[in-house]
């Protein structure tokens, strides 16, 4: 099994109601114990809306990370499949795609 890497991207969840988020919160749940019930899960965690960014040569930190909101990185998984096509399908019942955001799956490469 090769490991992958899911980063999620989308704000849709920030527009939703309190009751709405703990929906989907849910939904996100039992997603995530599922991918561990079948051994594809292997870690991941939300992100903070903050952080900083070093840059460049000269190492510059700024605030951040700032992009358009559909750009946002709100989290990741670590999962294991048989190939990027398994680890693609298993990313389709994520619930991200319900607040129109998007899953960017990432072959962790081998060292």
């Amino acid at each position: 099994m090769a490991n992958f890497l899911y980063v999620f991207r989308g704000d849709g969840m920030a527009r939703l109601s309190p009751q709405e988020m703990q929906k989907q919160m849910d939904r996100w749940r039992t997603w995530i114990e599922q991918l561990t019930k079948s051994g594809n899960f292997k870690a991941g965690e939300p992100l903070e809306r903050t952080g900083k960014v070093v840059r460049g040569s000269k190492k510059l930190v700024t605030d951040g990370p700032y992009a358009e909101s559909k750009d946002l990185v709100g989290g990741y998984l670590l999962v294991s499949a048989a190939n990027l096509d398994e680890a693609v399908e298993l990313s389709r019942g994520c619930p991200v795609f319900e607040t129109d955001g998007s899953v960017e799956v990432r072959p962790i490469a081998q060292m």
